[in-house]
């Protein structure tokens, strides 16, 4: 059986090597500065820097409380941030404004209708092939 991790909607592992939370959250130098520059405050810092980071692991954006809270130290760790720095958000603005950044960062289009649009087709197509019955 496949593993949840690996499946078409991916989550946090339970437990992760320090392998791979230095492979997958470690920022980059330039994803640092990058988050440095588009910030204020230490605690939307590493919020973005959280953002960035799970979008890249998982394709999109968990809730605060679904990110492990190893993964939020290592990231704070990593900016060399103080220990007791949480990923908080003065508002919902600021968070939708972080995941249109990490989008545009990733190269990623946020069209909802026209995502609806292909849905849609691929529904419909899949739909006659699965009510295709034989007698």
């Amino acid at each position: 059986m496949t593993s949840i991790e690996r499946t078409a909607y991916p989550r946090f592992k339970r437990l992760m090597s320090a392998r791979e939370m230095h492979v997958f959250f470690t920022p980059k130098p330039e994803e640092a500065a990058w988050v440095r520059e588009r910030t204020r405050s230490e605690e939307h810092l590493l919020a973005l820097a959280l953002a960035l980071k799970c979008y890249q692991k998982l394709g999109y954006f968990p809730k605060a409380d679904e990110v492990p809270e190893a993964v939020v130290e290592h990231v704070r760790g990593a900016l060399e941030l103080a220990e007791g720095t949480g990923p908080h958000y003065e508002s919902a603005n600021t968070a939708k404004l972080h995941r249109k950044l990490v989008r545009e960062r990733q190269g990623i289009s946020y069209d909802q209708e026209r995502a609806r649009q292909i849905a849609e087709g691929a529904i419909g197509r899949a739909a006659l092939v699965k009510n295709n019955r034989r007698t």
